[in-house]
Formats: C-alpha cells, structure tokens, sequence
C-alpha cells in the first residue's frame, strides 16, 4: 500500500545519505527510483543530491509553482519501467499545493512517495512545505541528530562569521556547515538571546 513519508530533522542529521541509501536498496533489488530536489539547492551542482559523507546522485530537479503531479505522471508515462518510489530531498521547500499533488501521487498512482527535510527554520518557524507534510503525511520518522551537549537537536541556528546567531532575515538561505548548526531547545534559545 502507497504511503506519503515524511522524514524530518534539522540540518546535517543525515537525511540526504539516509534518502541515498534507501534509494540505492530499491535499485539493489531492481526496483527503480525517482529522485527529485529543489532547483533552488545548487551546493553539489544542479539537479544533485549530495550527503557530507561524500555520497551523491544526479535528480531532477522541482521549483515551487510546478506542478509535481504533472511531472510524475509523465515520468511514470515513459515506460522506463515501473517505478517502485519516488524520493523528494529538501522538501521544506514544497508548496502546500505541491504536497496535496505528492498525496495525489499516492492516492490516486499508487506510488510510495518518501520526503525528506527541515521541519523548522533558524527562526524556529515551520517552513510551508513541512507544515503542509506534518498535516498530510500518512507516516513521519525523525532522523536524530545531537546537540554540542549530547542532547536530541531539533533547531537550528544560522551564524554569522563570528559564530554568532543571526535573528533576522529571509527564511531561505542555501548554506552547510559554514551557516547552520544544529542544537538543543536549550541551547537554541541561549544562542537566540545573544544574537545579532
């Protein structure tokens, strides 16, 4: 049975890598995958799906007002042969309506969709797509990442030069390691209340 997936974490939990091996098992056992990420990540070059730990995959890539029906459908049309699951990478950048159309992609094609994403901003607010996921997703799973304490991180902060938190600014800023980390509750409020 077809289900839409969300797999949420902050920044460097792993997603990517966990997306690239899930889709590499598939492959194993001659099913076939159909990976998408958003065109506005162009890190590892366009249409790349990349982890820190070196892995990658060539994609296709998604902007927000296309309609993903459309494009998996036609996909599915070509008669590559059958595929078995569509993965999604950095899916915090989905509209609502294109995760109504993934829904519809289970629904209605019978396809397993997996997502994988943020599920907060540095601002600790939801991005769109993630709410729309959170609300929709038929499955959810957490991919844990820690804390310089040790602890679960769920938030991330993005830094200045100096290490310091940014309060401000555009939701959307494509960045790593040298922009984000990844921290506690805790931990992100006292680097919130000494921010810039």
């Amino acid at each position: 049975m077809a289900k839409l997936y969300f797999n949420y974490s902050t920044m460097n939990a792993g997603k990517s890598a966990v997306l690239l091996q899930a889709s590499h098992n598939y492959r194993e056992n001659n099913m076939d995958t159909y990976l998408l990420t958003a065109q506005i990540d162009t890190r590892e070059g366009n249409g790349r799906i990349a982890s820190r730990i070196g892995i990658s995959e060539a994609a296709e890539t998604f902007t927000p007002g296309e309609d993903l029906f459309a494009k998996i459908s036609a996909r599915l049309a070509q008669g590559q042969g059958e595929v078995a699951s569509i993965f999604v990478d950095e899916a915090q950048f989905l509209t609502a309506d294109q995760v109504w159309q993934l829904a519809t992609v289970v629904d209605d094609l019978k396809v397993p969709v997996l997502c994988y994403g943020l599920r907060v901003d540095f601002q600790g607010q939801l991005f769109p797509g993630s709410a729309a996921l959170l609300a929709l997703a038929d499955e959810m799973r957490e991919v844990r990442t820690i804390c310089h304490c040790g602890k679960k991180a769920t938030m991330v902060i993005r830094q200045d030069a100096e290490g310091r938190a940014i309060i401000k600014g555009d939701q959307v800023q494509i960045g790593g390691n040298e922009s984000y980390v990844s921290l506690c509750r805790r931990h992100w409020r006292e680097a919130m209340a000494q921010g810039n």
